[in-house]
This record gives C-alpha cells, sequence and structure tokens, in this order.
C-alpha cells in the first residue's frame, strides 16, 4: 500500500471520528480550593512561610460509577524534576471536600490513605519554593472505579499507575506561589 493512501485513510478516519482522542470523552470534574482561583497566587496560610496547612478543597461532577475518589498535588516546576506535595486515595466516592488543616495520618476516619510526599511524609506539604520564579502547584482530583489495592503511603507513581484504566474522569486547579 502506498504511503499516500495510507495518510489518506487515516486523514478519513480522524475526520469521520473513528479516531478520537480517549480524553475528548472524559468527563471533567470541577475543583475548587481555599482562597484562590485557578492561576491566582497561594495565599501564605497554605505554604511553608505560613501555617503549611492544607486548604478546603471541593470539587463536583463526579460520574456515575465511581468507586473512589484520588487527590495529587505537585509542582511540576521544581528544580529537580516534579515535586509531589500530596498524595490522597481511596476517598469515598461520596466525598465532596476536603476540610482545611487535614491531619497528616497514613489513614483517615473515613479509610481513605495518604501516600508519600516529597517530603518523606504523608499529608499535606505546602509550597515552599526556592527564591525566583514563580512556581505551578496542580490540585488534581480523579474519580477513579475502583479502590486501588495499595497500602498506606505509597508513592504518586504507585497511585498513578493503579489508577491507568481506571479514571472515569479529572479536573484540576492550578496556584502559584513564589518565595
Amino acid at each position: 500500500m502506498n504511503v499516500k493512501l495510507i495518510l489518506l485513510s487515516i486523514m478519513i478516519l480522524l475526520l469521520t471520528g473513528c479516531i478520537t482522542n480517549e480524553d475528548d470523552y472524559m468527563e471533567k470534574i470541577s475543583v475548587m480550593v481555599e482562597g484562590f482561583n485557578e492561576g491566582d497566587m497561594i495565599p501564605d496560610e497554605f505554604t511553608c512561610k505560613g501555617r503549611d496547612i492544607s486548604p478546603s478543597i471541593s470539587w463536583n461532577g463526579i460520574p456515575d460509577g465511581t468507586k473512589s475518589i484520588t487527590l495529587i498535588m505537585d509542582d511540576p516546576d521544581a528544580p529537580g524534576g516534579t515535586f509531589v506535595h500530596w498524595v490522597i486515595y481511596n476517598m469515598p466516592a461520596q466525598t465532596r471536600n476536603l476540610p482545611k488543616g487535614m491531619p497528616p495520618d497514613k489513614t483517615l476516619a473515613d479509610g481513605s490513605l495518604q501516600g508519600m510526599t516529597d517530603f518523606g511524609q504523608p499529608g499535606y506539604g505546602g509550597p515552599c519554593p526556592p527564591p525566583g520564579k514563580p512556581h505551578r502547584y496542580f490540585f488534581k482530583v480523579y474519580a477513579v472505579d475502583m479502590k486501588l489495592n495499595l497500602p498506606a503511603g505509597a508513592s504518586k507513581n504507585q497511585v498513578e499507575s493503579a489508577m491507568k484504566g481506571h479514571i472515569l474522569a479529572e479536573g484540576a486547579l492550578m496556584g502559584t506561589y513564589r518565595t
């Protein structure tokens, strides 16, 4: 088969919708974080410059079939590569918010589990970038069609691997911070 015919076939399939991006059909979760909106500066209270406590976070748009919810907060602008600030998974499917000042326990009262951050501990660790340009911090929420078969204290990579192929919807809110 010649190359022109192959390219023409691919173009036809793309134009008719036979080949699509799976993310085009994934439902979107709306994420809200206390004290700032998309792209705004994160208040000092939630950083190492302040009380370093987790903000109140809420979300909506969780689809039917969700069995658990995962939240990951990370900084892709860290000098050594993406820095993980918070991993919480196996939250009950009906959960729609996390209160301000979440405890750093590996296992929470509702059965949610917290993973290890790049600070070497479970629970929230707020923004604390080196001086210079602002860093971006993503609060990502995932609706998952199963409970993850992971122990408390799992890493972000382990959580992401376990969720692969099981994410029903996702959403994120990005805040910035600089010291």
